[in-house]
């Protein structure tokens, strides 16, 4: 039994390394040289003489081991979460694109084929037939985002201030949306007036959304307007409280029937009735 497992285990270490197992092999990489001395020029016909030291040394150029793995170039077939929508051209790892975009059917190579195929339907969906195209998927994320949208515009100070076309444009542009003026309907040609509006905006020519507009007044956000802010309610504390006061005052007035010596009578007559039982006491006595 000793003697047979030794005669395998000796016929396994005779093997070469790359037969005998692959973990045992050191990684392969690829490195690019060039030689430290140039080559001279040889007759035609004739290879080149190479000096038996000097042409041996090289030099390092690149490390590829080193360096970043290129992206594979694929076009989507389908819609994928954050990555894209269907005819776009992504560059992803090489990993993500064999084991999960080709095997699904996500995507497909871009091969002249592929980008004329999908080349026309771009074509289609922009110059074709209303009732055949399709909304892109994200002109679907900008009607999401116009349907939860409201937009409210602040008046400025001046008066000749209006809201039109280019006033609504501006406004969506600061919350990072471009809405060209075409595609914008406003039904007024301007509005001066604080109130509530609408307008309606199409995405590609397809969907139509109406997104509710308000015109609200200038408020001062300036630290001495804040300032005055806080300083009226306690003025208007300060003038409640005086009113209070007076109010009290003129109550006990009228339950006294307004002689002034009233109070001052019937403290004298609390007194005397104190004093008496003092009085008749002592006449006892």
């Amino acid at each position: 039994m000793w003697s047979c497992s030794r005669r395998v285990l000796q016929e396994l270490l005779s093997q070469p390394a790359a037969v005998r197992s692959f973990s045992l092999s050191s990684p392969q990489s690829t490195v690019v040289v060039e030689r430290w001395w140039n080559v001279p020029l040889s007759k035609v016909g004739s290879p080149p003489r190479l000096h038996p030291r000097r042409h041996r040394i090289y030099k390092l150029v690149e490390d590829t081991k080193h360096s970043p793995t290129p992206k594979m170039e694929l076009i989507l077939s389908q819609t994928v979460p954050k990555l894209g929508g269907r005819g776009d051209t992504v560059f992803v790892k090489k990993s993500v694109g064999r084991n999960k975009l080709l095997p699904q059917g996500l995507a497909v190579y871009p091969s002249p084929e592929n980008k004329k195929i999908f080349a026309e339907e771009l074509r289609l969906l922009r110059e074709g037939k209303p009732e055949e195209r399709v909304q892109t998927r994200t002109g679907q994320l900008t009607l999401e985002y116009f349907k939860r949208c409201k937009l409210r515009i602040i008046k400025k100070p001046p008066d000749d201030f209006e809201v039109n076309k280019e006033v609504l444009c501006r406004q969506f542009l600061k919350r990072g949306v471009v809405v060209p003026p075409h595609a914008l309907d406003f039904p007024f040609e301007s509005v001066k007036e604080e109130g509530e509006y609408w307008c309606d905006i199409s995405v590609n020519g397809i969907d139509t959304v109406r997104v509710p507009v308000s015109l609200e007044p200038y408020k001062d956000v300036s630290a001495k307007y804040q300032k005055q802010l806080r300083t009226q309610p306690r003025a208007g504390a300060d003038a409640s409280e005086a009113e209070t006061v007076e109010t009290d005052s003129e109550d006990s007035e009228n339950q006294s029937g307004g002689v002034p010596g009233f109070a001052a009578g019937a403290t004298a007559a609390r007194s005397e009735e104190v004093t008496t039982p003092s009085n008749e006491s002592s006449k006892k006595d």
